[in-house]
């Protein structure tokens, strides 16, 4: 297996159970040097004696019993063990009769104990569970108090739990440092897995990938009823045009029609299915919808775009040298198709399929260069917002009755007197204007690039 520089450098990262477990070994090994010390010294009777074993093998039986329940109440038990460590401070302190400096040096130690586990509300449980089992341990006890502490013991006393602090200091510190370092891996991990992400979300349409990474939509085989608005379009004569073109300029070509197509599809809300060839998929309503009426406007108002922003293609296109017009046929149809994930667990391909896709393509199929065909159902959900021309009926291929069409002349806005656009395209010249979309601060840059192109028309002498 091939490491990463991290994974050669880093160490792994410490069970915080195994410091809680060390920690707690230094802390009871500290008082049971003060007890031997006090003991030796004959400032503590040798009924105390019994303290120095048990302080010793309490550690790890507290160890076992966190390993036996740590998998079915962690935190019950992390709570229980802490206030156990701090009813035995509290009756430590109590049967060495107070003495003045093991008792503070107890109080410190479980202090230390309590901020480094869980802050300020630990160090409040373990003062309370402290002074409970101080003052039972009295009443119980009732012990001689012995508040003076010899040199020997007050020395072991001070030692032993500094030298408690510095090593629980250095795990912690040492756990920090580990810690950093795990995060800092985590963060290059999640920076690669967006990059992959990225790269990835390229291959399907946003909104599919959104609903997917959102958890709206699972990833498995499964589909639905739903009433979409379905698109299709191809470029008219672009069979001819790949047999007069290299290879790389007809990629460019398309590259450039598909890209410029996809913006606005995505600007409109459609979900981009697929790309055949020159040829695009497009529908509406799903994964999110507007309403089936909305959706039908915004896939026609989508169509009435394309077919616009073709003049700007095609001029582009002419500077290039490709003299041969290049128009698009569109087809849009409204009804209920089955949508959802088709293919195999291991390959699946979010798509639609049914009857009304069919007739969108029939429609793409019959229509002319810069046509926009609809079915009577689309029409039916449109015609207040967008004037279309009634063509009558044509026989589709696969169904039995004929099919009532319409074709997309443009917005009722955009027409008559009171029209916000103005376009024309001759050889050299191609212009679309649309004063809606204008911002008034944009209004004298326009002005100023239409005079200085007709002031260059005046100048300029055509032979």
């Amino acid at each position: 297996m091939k490491l990463t520089p991290f994974a050669r450098s880093a160490k792994p990262l410490p069970d915080p159970r195994r410091r809680e477990y060390q920690s707690r070994v230094l802390a009871y090994l500290a008082a049971a040097a003060s007890i031997a010390a006090g003991t030796y010294s004959q400032h503590f009777g040798y009924d105390i004696l019994w303290l120095v074993p048990y302080t010793l093998l309490y550690p790890h039986l507290a160890q076992r019993l966190s390993e036996r329940f740590k998998h079915s109440h962690p935190q019950q038990t992390d709570q229980a063990l802490m206030l156990v460590d701090a009813a035995h401070a509290g009756a430590g302190m109590t049967l060495l009769g107070y003495s003045l400096v093991p008792s503070l040096m107890f109080a410190l130690t479980l202090g230390f104990s309590a901020l480094i586990i869980g802050g300020l509300r630990s160090l409040t449980l373990v003062t309370l569970g402290a002074l409970c089992g101080a003052v039972l341990s009295f009443v119980v006890i009732n012990p001689e108090l012995k508040l003076a502490t010899p040199p020997l013991v007050s020395a072991v006393s001070i030692l032993f739990t500094l030298l408690y602090l510095c090593i629980a200091a250095f795990l912690v510190h040492e756990q920090a440092i580990r810690l950093a370092l795990a995060r800092e891996e985590v963060k290059k991990e999640q920076e690669k897995a967006a990059r992959l992400a990225s790269s990835l979300s390229k291959y399907l349409s946003p909104q599919v990938w959104e609903s997917i990474f959102s958890g709206k939509k699972s990833v498995r085989l499964e589909t639905q009823r739903k009433k979409l608005t379905v698109f299709f379009s191809d470029i008219k004569g672009f069979t001819e045009l790949s047999e007069e073109l290299e290879a790389e300029a007809l990629t460019d070509v398309l590259n450039t029609y598909l890209n410029e197509m996809s913006k606005i599809a995505l600007k409109y809300g459609g979900t981009i299915d697929k790309f055949i060839g020159d040829a695009v998929m497009i529908f509406f309503g799903d994964p999110t919808t507007q309403g089936a009426k909305k959706d039908a406007v915004a896939a026609v108002s989508m169509a009435i775009a394309m077919r616009k922003h073709m003049k700007v293609l095609r001029q582009q296109w002419r500077s290039q040298g490709i003299t041969k017009p290049l128009e698009i046929r569109m087809g849009i149809n409204t009804g209920y198709c089955t949508v959802g994930n088709f293919g195999a667990d291991t390959r699946m391909d979010y798509t639609i399929i049914g009857r009304e896709v069919n007739l969108a393509s029939r429609l793409e199929s019959a229509s002319e260069s810069g046509e926009i065909l609809i079915s009577h159902e689309t029409y039916s959900m449109i015609k207040d917002v967008i004037m279309c021309r009634d063509k009558g009926q044509i026989s589709v291929k696969g169904f039995s009755r004929p099919v009532q069409i319409y074709q997309v002349v443009d917005f009722r806005r955009d027409l008559g007197a009171a029209s916000s656009y103005l376009e024309h395209e001759l050889q050299g010249f191609s212009m679309y204007l649309d004063t809606n979309s204008i911002q008034n601060y944009d209004k004298e840059r326009v002005i100023l690039a239409l005079q200085q192109a007709a002031e260059k028309l005046r100048d300029k002498v055509i032979y």
